[in-house]
């Protein structure tokens, strides 16, 4: 958006907003990059592990106790480690189990995969984008975004899998819009 696009949008002026876009690249300009851009690929692996075989009990263990979970675009909201195990272990849920996560890079620095749940007909197909904050070395927030057809596109993921890919070495961090290597094998 153009400065003075926002300045009449705010009802300020051009330069305010060039001031603050100023200070707002300083400020960040100032974030050690090492830090934001950290990722304990240990915990990640044990994630995909546990979740691919719903294991609740390993899972719990990765989140923080007032860990939230959402899956936009519905408004739920599940608050609290054991609430969101609970909520995963209902009927509907619990469907997920056997999934396949596939990485995908990151989304504004978080670790993300897509998820195939299993087809009754064979092969896996396209569930949801995971998208997961990481602090202070557990998982603070689990997003599922259910829009498959709208976000996997735009990480080159497929909305459809023939078999479940190989397992590739370690988890591994990747810009934003690009998917790792895991592909159908």
């Amino acid at each position: 958006m153009p400065a003075s696009e926002a300045a009449a949008t705010l009802d300020t002026s051009v330069a305010s907003v060039n001031s603050a876009l100023q200070r707002a690249r300083a400020a960040l300009a100032d974030v050690p990059t090492e830090a934001a851009g950290a990722v304990d690929t240990e915990l990640l692996e044990r994630y995909v592990d546990a979740f691919q075989r719903y294991d609740m009990n390993a899972l719990v263990r990765l989140l923080h106790d007032d860990a939230v979970m959402s899956m936009p675009p519905y408004q739920l909201w599940v608050q609290g480690s054991k609430n969101v195990i609970a909520f995963m272990l209902e009927p509907g849920p619990r469907a997920c189990a056997g999934s396949v996560l596939v990485p995908c890079g990151s989304v504004n620095g978080a670790p993300a995969w897509g998820q195939y749940k299993p087809d009754t007909n064979g092969g896996f197909y396209a569930w949801a984008l995971h998208v997961h904050d990481v602090t202070d070395g557990k998982f603070a927030r689990l997003t599922f975004f259910l829009d498959t057809e709208r976000v996997f596109p735009e990480f080159g993921l497929a909305l459809r899998l023939l078999r479940a890919p190989r397992r590739q070495g370690r988890t591994r961090s990747r810009s934003a819009g690009r998917c790792c290597s895991a592909r159908p094998g």
